[in-house]
């Protein structure tokens, strides 16, 4: 297609375009159909006894229909990568893109459903309609503080997995690298002063997982500055965040919780300035992961910390969900898992963090294509089912 001018900024012809023409999916049959014969066993009359079956009782749904293998991936557009609210039309790219890699990856069929948002009770509402044709929910780019109360309310109402992936897959590979980024400065995790940067779904997540992994000093802070609760501007996710941390009572700007910590974990965007960036203690570790701008370039982070990481796969160390989700789901649907756990979450972090047995500067994850990953991951949250 020839670009109008409202379009102008737009290569149609490039790679990127063609790549997505037609969309990224399709359907694939898993039995044949070749004759008279096996219509009447996909269809009509054979499929009458298979669905008497599963109507008295309700379990054979996982052996009977592709219902145990397939995962649904919901977003409302409200919170679409670095782009905001654009809505669930312009979401679909990524929901496409996202079944892509829990096919490749962790051989799960996912199918994107992108719906018009409304209120929590009415996504709740409808998402719960919809949930007996899958084995599990993956959340997606819903916004914050909406997706912490959606999510909430799914795992209570479903009998299958709920993960919203902004939140708890970001936590998962963070807490993997921190384990092995902690190894190659020689600290340990309950030890380090740690800089959370970013309040939403991503930050809230990275904060708690850390926690129960016995982070014990997290400093979280929003585009206001600390946390903590002396604030009067807290909504209700901040009143329990500054609950639970900030345990030197400090108060004021970023830079105030950077000057002497060891970890500065970015989730917010925005810049942080060198000059705020150098108050950090030595051999500190810093991972920026807004994307496509990191909150610290890595020349500047590198010029002030022994560890760097990313969001990017242009950098060593990119901190990428697609490690973690696959597996996530790939062993909780093979051991009939009805919820994912804190100590799947846990389990997770950790086998990701132990396929880098020997961590370095440069490798504190494994890459996203190395073999084994999903598998590994996988087998930890099985173990826990």
């Amino acid at each position: 297609m020839s670009a109008s001018p409202l379009y102008s900024s737009f290569d149609f012809e490039g790679p990127v375009f063609r790549a997505h023409e037609g969309g990224k999916l399709g359907v694939h049959a898993t039995q044949p159909l070749r004759d008279r014969d096996d219509l009447s066993l996909l269809y009509t009359p054979g499929v009458a006894d298979v669905c008497r079956a599963i109507a008295e009782d309700a379990s054979l749904s996982a052996r009977y229909t592709a219902r145990r293998n397939t995962v649904a991936v919901i977003t409302d557009g409200t919170a679409v990568l670095g782009l905001g609210d654009i809505g669930p039309l312009a979401a679909m790219p990524v929901m496409e893109g996202k079944a892509i890699l829990f096919k490749h990856f962790g051989d799960i069929d996912a199918v994107p459903v992108c719906m018009e948002t409304g209120s929590i009770d009415e996504l709740v509402d409808a998402i719960a309609r919809i949930a007996p044709s899958y084995g599990g929910i993956n959340l997606e780019d819903i916004s914050a503080p909406r997706c912490f109360e959606i999510e909430a309310q799914l795992k209570e109402r479903l009998d299958i997995p709920v993960f919203h992936d902004d939140q708890h897959g970001t936590a998962i590979v963070v807490l993997a690298g921190l384990i092995n980024a902690a190894k190659v400065v020689d600290r340990a995790l309950e030890d380090l002063r740690v800089v959370v940067s970013g309040a939403g779904a991503a930050g809230v997540a990275v904060t708690q997982l850390l926690q129960r992994a016995g982070v014990r000093d997290v400093v979280v802070c929003d585009s206001r500055g600390i946390i903590s609760p002396s604030r009067s501007d807290l909504t209700g996710h901040k009143h329990r965040i500054a609950a639970s941390t900030n345990p030197r009572g400090l108060s004021g700007q970023l830079a105030v919780a950077l000057d002497g910590s060891d970890v500065y974990i970015g989730v917010s965007g925005g810049t942080v300035p060198e000059s705020e960036v150098a108050l950090m203690a030595e051999n500190a570790i810093i991972f920026a992961l807004a994307n496509p701008d990191p909150e610290v370039h890595p020349d500047v982070a590198h010029r002030h910390a022994a560890v760097v990481a990313t969001g990017r796969s242009d950098f060593p160390n990119q901190i990428n969900n697609v490690l973690a989700f696959p597996g996530i789901f790939r062993g909780a649907l093979d051991s009939g898992a009805a919820q994912i756990t804190e100590a799947m979450k846990l389990a997770a972090a950790e086998a990701i963090a132990a396929m880098v047995p020997e961590p370095t500067a440069e490798e504190i994850v494994p890459s996203v294509f190395a073999p084994g990953v999903a598998d590994t991951v996988a087998a930890a949250v099985a173990r826990l089912a």
